[in-house]
C-alpha cells in the first residue's frame, strides 16, 4: 500500500484525487497540502479522506512524521521543481504535474535529483493514455503509412478573459508562459512521443484576446525533423469548440486522432485516382481497432502506470527525460517567436532560453496583468479538452 501526499489543492487535483481513489488496495491519500488550507480541507470533505492530514506548505509536510512514498505536486509550474527537488531528496517518489518546471535547467536538476535518489520522476503526459493516442502511435510505428512528411497538431482550447484574473495565471514569472506551455503542452508531448524529436522549430506567438495577460493566448510554429518531414504547431485558448486533433500525413496514407484514413492511389499522370486504396485503408484501420483498449485512461491511466513503475521497480511511460523533452520543444518555441529567428535543438545549456530566469528577461509583456483574484469558486475537475477515447471523428 502506497502512502500518497497532493502538494496543490487547486482545480487539477480533483483529476488526480479521483485516480488514486481508482486504487483503494494500492494506494490512499494521507496528506494534502496548499498554501490555503481551506482549499485542502474542502478536498478532504469532499471526497472522503478523513485519515488525511492537511499542511500549509510542502516543507511542513516533509518534517511531519508522517510516511509518505508518493509526493504528486499539483501547484503553479514555478515551484514544480522545488517541491519535487525536496522530495526526492527526502525519499519520495514524484509525480509532477506538466509543464514539468520553469526552465531546462530546473528539469535538469529535477532528473539528478531523481537519479542520486534512486525513487520514481515521473511528469503529467495524460494524452498518452488514450486510446485515440495509443492506436494512433500504433499506426505510426507499423509503417504501414510510409515514412511521415507531414503533421498537423492542433492545439485549440478556449479560455474566457476571468480565466487570467487568478494570481498566478498570466504571467511569465509564475505560469511561466502562455497556452503553448500551459495547454498544447499536451499536444506537443503526443508529438514528439509519435514522431521523435525535431532538429529545428520555428515559431510567431500572439495575445488577440486577453489583455489582462502577459503572455501570449495564440502562438505556430514549425518543427523540421532530420528526415525533412514537418511539423505545423497551433496552440491556442481562443478557439471556440477546441476542436482539437493531429494529422499525420505519410507517403501512403492520412491517419489521425480522431480516427481517420485516407489513402490515396496515383493516376498515371499524377493525380488522384477516383478510387482510394481500400486495400490499405482496412488494414490500417483494422489495426487501430484492433489495438486493445486502455483499462484506464487520462490521469487515472498515468497513476496506474506511475503505481505500476512503484510496485515493480520499472521505468514509467513518461520519466523526467521525457517530461524535459516537451519543455524543450517549448522553450524552442519562445525562443524563435522571441527573437525572430530559427533555433537548431537541442537548446544548448549556456543559452538563455535554458537557464532559469533566461525566458522571464527576454519574454513580452503582450498587456500587463490588470486583475488578481485569490481563488475562483470551485467548479470541480476541469475539462481536459475533447474527449478522444472514442477514437473516431465524427
Amino acid at each position: 500500500m502506497l502512502n500518497v501526499a497532493i502538494v496543490g489543492t487547486g482545480n487539477i487535483s480533483h483529476n488526480h484525487i479521483q485516480g488514486y481513489l481508482a486504487f483503494p488496495e494500492r494506494c490512499r491519500i494521507v496528506a494534502l497540502v496548499d498554501i490555503y488550507p481551506e482549499k485542502a480541507e474542502e478536498k478532504k470533505t469532499r471526497y472522503g479522506l478523513a485519515e488525511a492530514q492537511v499542511f500549509a506548505s510542502h516543507a511542513a509536510l516533509l518534517a511531519a512524521d508522517l510516511h509518505v512514498d508518493l509526493v504528486d505536486v499539483c501547484t503553479p509550474p514555478y515551484v514544480h521543481a522545488e517541491i519535487a527537488i525536496d522530495a526526492l531528496n527526502n525519499g519520495k517518489h514524484v509525480l509532477c504535474e506538466k509543464p514539468m518546471a520553469a526552465s531546462l535547467e530546473e528539469c535538469d536538476a529535477m532528473i539528478a535529483a531523481q537519479r542520486a535518489s534512486g525513487k520514481t520522476l515521473s511528469v503529467i503526459a495524460q494524452n498518452r493514455f488514450t486510446d485515440a493516442f495509443w492506436r494512433l502511435k500504433a499506426a505510426v510505428d507499423s509503417g504501414l503509412a510510409g515514412n511521415i512528411c507531414h503533421a498537423q497538431v492542433d492545439s485549440f482550447w478556449w479560455r474566457g478573459h476571468c480565466y487570467y484574473d487568478l494570481w498566478w495565471r498570466g504571467t511569465w514569472e509564475k505560469e511561466g508562459g502562455g497556452c503553448t506551455l500551459n495547454h498544447a503542452v499536451h499536444h506537443i508531448d503526443a508529438i514528439q512521443w509519435l514522431l521523435g524529436f525535431p532538429s529545428e522549430v520555428v515559431a510567431m506567438m500572439t495575445n488577440v484576446a486577453h489583455d489582462n495577460a502577459e503572455v501570449e493566448d495564440l502562438s505556430a510554429a514549425i518543427f523540421r525533423y532530420p528526415g525533412g518531414a514537418l511539423t505545423q504547431l497551433t496552440a491556442s485558448v481562443v478557439h471556440h469548440g477546441e476542436d482539437q486533433k493531429i494529422v499525420i500525413q505519410g507517403e501512403k496514407a492520412r491517419i489521425s486522432a480522431p480516427w481517420k484514413v485516407f489513402a490515396s492511389q496515383s493516376a498515371d499522370n499524377g493525380f488522384p485516382q477516383p478510387e482510394n486504396n481500400l486495400a490499405l485503408e482496412a488494414r490500417l484501420t483494422a489495426l487501430f481497432h484492433t489495438t486493445p483498449a486502455l483499462t484506464w485512461t487520462l490521469h487515472t491511466g498515468q497513476i496506474e502506470n506511475v503505481l505500476t513503475a512503484i510496485e515493480q521497480q520499472t521505468a514509467p511511460l513518461v520519466d523526467g527525460e521525457q517530461g524535459k523533452r516537451s519543455l524543450e520543444l517549448i522553450a524552442a518555441i519562445y525562443k524563435s517567436a522571441i527573437t525572430r529567428s530559427v533555433v537548431t535543438l537541442p537548446v544548448a545549456r549556456d543559452d538563455a532560453f535554458y537557464r532559469t530566469g533566461g525566458l522571464l528577461e527576454k519574454a513580452p509583456h503582450f498587456y500587463e496583468k490588470s486583475a488578481s483574484v485569490s481563488n475562483f469558486a470551485e467548479v470541480g475537475a476541469i475539462p481536459l479538452g475533447k474527449d478522444l477515447d472514442s477514437g473516431v471523428e465524427a
